[in-house]
């Protein structure tokens, strides 16, 4: 190696010293590693060369074999035997079927993809197992109809009479038992076979009334009805409730699932539902009183109001007035025409309102059965305030009226006989018309001819009902002169069809004179031209009803003397004792006609 070093400086000098005698003194600059490393790769090139024939297979010179090759024995006697003791673990594992692989054993890659390929298989067929588990039969759709004809009466007889000797002093718990019947026999009915939110959204009053109720056989209803009708009215009341925040609480539900997913599956089955409407319904007909109890709750509880429960509430309204008209129109007269004007009334509450007692009022003999209970229990089917509500949506201002005004207008006529109605001349009736007088002066005298027109001829029928409403209005004329003059006006106007009705006229004679003073007073010191106007309108109806009313008590009285003169000439004729006749006695009986 150090002659060849030696070389190599030798040659690089010499090079050097013909470079500085042929350059002229000019030197390459050279770089010495560079210069090295080409002459070692020359080396190692022809030392390669030499050496070729000396490689062996083992990347060794065949000159060191003595050297590598006993180590080299060595290595491939141990991998053999590591081979041969891997072979002899994986067959005793395959023999055990062993659940897990030795994790230290080294890692075979053709090994691990065959093991990978198992496992997914068996990933797969347990994953198909799974879902095999994972269906069921499908149940047959059970529909109410067909649950309701499986309902054996005798059976339900049974069972009422046993439960009765059981909780005899327990109501509550009675009705409960009697409902939990009916839930186990529509237990197989699904929601999607009675789906009652959308039918009661969708569907009109008259339609839902019988649902589900038509379902039930006639022996059945007899049986539970009659076994209704044995419950206590605090039992059935309370039972009223519970059923309806059952059926409520339902509702909620199915509105929950409906905001929160656009598929809208119903995962609650209206197994209790079917149930809790079919008893509920059969309550509401058999004991219709149970829903007064329980009125004054639905109207002022908060739970119990809104357009999405209004639907519920109509149809145990109807429940009732299926029983009893005269209750379905008392409780649509409290709970639901109030709604119509008030701040959640829109044209689908007021349809529903109005198809509930356009219903009522097509039953047969609907308006003899209403006429005649129109004070039921010492209560008006229609109150006061009721019909004030019903005069105001049947007469609003031509601008707002709407599509809902001509079916009011419609049934109008009846309802207010019916608010009308009652024993004429009454301790009842006379507060009554005090009442309906204090809001019928304020209606007539607003600027809407036809409430104005029609408040009118009901401030006329409060004074024939009631004298003391001559005093009332008396006190009000001068501050309700427009509502005055209306009144003056219509009685001017329809005087043949109304004196009848105001007879006798004593009471309107002697305030009309009392109006004619104050109109005088008025007119000689009143300087507003309109205030001026109304009085001297007032005024002149004023004269013209006290004239007719004068001459029909001329005529009284004519009439009056032409008949005693016509018994005194009969007497005369047919008696054959002149001075049987006591004509001081006759005198006195017709002073007493004046």
């Amino acid at each position: 190696m150090e002659e060849k070093h030696a070389a190599t400086e030798s040659a690089h000098s010499e090079s050097n010293g013909v470079a500085h005698g042929a350059d002229h003194g000019w030197q390459k600059v050279t770089y010495a590693k560079k210069q090295r490393k080409k002459t070692n790769n020359g080396a190692n090139v022809s030392d390669s060369s030499a050496n070729s024939n000396k490689l062996v297979s083992n990347g060794t010179l065949s000159g060191s074999d003595s050297v590598f090759r006993s180590l080299e024995l060595q290595s491939e006697d141990r991998r053999r035997k590591i081979l041969e003791a891997r072979k002899v673990a994986d067959a005793a594992f395959d023999d055990d079927e062993a659940p897990v692989r030795s994790k230290q054993r080294p890692r075979d890659y053709d090994d691990d993809d065959e093991e990978n390929a198992e496992r997914s298989e068996e990933d797969g067929k347990a994953e198909e197992a799974k879902k095999v588990k994972q269906k069921k039969p499908k149940k047959p759709k059970v529909t109410v109809a067909e649950a309701a004809a499986k309902i054996d009466a005798a059976d339900l007889g049974a069972f009422l009479v046993d439960i009765s000797g059981s909780f005899e002093k327990q109501q509550d718990i009675l009705m409960m038992r009697f409902a939990d019947y009916f839930g186990r026999a529509f237990s197989a009915v699904t929601a999607s076979q009675f789906p009652w939110v959308k039918l009661f959204r969708e569907s009109t009053v008259a339609k839902i009334t019988d649902t589900p109720l038509s379902h039930i056989s006639d022996a059945v209803y007899k049986t539970s009805t009659d076994w209704i009708n044995k419950r206590s009215p605090e039992a059935l009341s309370s039972f009223l409730l519970w059923s309806l925040d059952s059926i409520l609480a339902d509702l909620g539900s199915q509105q929950t699932v409906a905001k929160g997913s656009k598929k809208a599956v119903q995962q609650v089955a209206s197994k209790s539902q079917v149930a809790m409407f079919v008893v509920l319904a059969m309550v509401l007909r058999r004991k219709p009183d149970a829903l007064i109890t329980v009125m004054p709750t639905l109207r002022e509880n908060t739970k119990y109001q809104g357009q999405d429960k209004l639907p519920v509430i109509v149809w145990m309204i109807a429940q009732a007035s299926a029983g009893d008209l005269s209750v379905g129109l008392y409780a649509w007269a409290r709970n639901l025409l109030p709604i119509v004007i008030g701040k959640s009334g829109n044209p689908q509450s007021r349809d529903l309102v109005l198809q509930l007692v356009e219903k009522i009022l097509s039953t047969p003999k609907a308006r003899p059965v209403l006429v005649n209970s129109a004070v039921r229990k010492g209560e008006r089917l229609i109150p006061p305030s009721a019909f004030e509500i019903l005069i105001r949506v049947t007469f609003p201002p031509s601008s707002t009226r709407v599509k809902a005004t001509e079916r009011f207008e419609t049934i109008y006529p009846t309802l207010k006989e019916v608010a009308l109605g009652g024993s004429a001349g009454s301790k009842a009736m006379k507060q009554v018309s005090l009442q309906i007088f204090s809001f019928a002066i304020k209606a007539a005298g607003e600027h809407n001819p036809e409430l104005s027109k029609e408040a009118a001829g009901t401030f006329i029928w409060c004074l024939s009902q009631n004298t003391e409403c001559y005093k009332q209005w008396e006190k009000v004329y001068q501050d309700n002169i427009e509502a005055s003059v209306s009144v003056l006006k219509k009685l001017s106007d329809d005087w043949k069809e109304l004196s009848t009705k105001l007879s006798p006229h004593e009471p309107l004679r002697d305030t009309i004179k009392i109006f004619k003073q104050k109109n005088e007073k008025v007119l000689a010191t009143e300087t507003d031209a309109t205030c001026h106007a109304h009085f001297k309108d007032a005024d002149k109806y004023c004269k013209i009803i006290l004239g007719r009313v004068s001459r029909s008590h001329g005529c009284t009285i004519c009439l009056t003397f032409t008949v005693l003169a016509l018994a005194v000439g009969a007497a005369v004729f047919s008696s054959p004792n002149m001075e049987s006749l006591d004509f001081k006695k006759l005198y006195e009986v017709f002073n007493l006609q004046h």
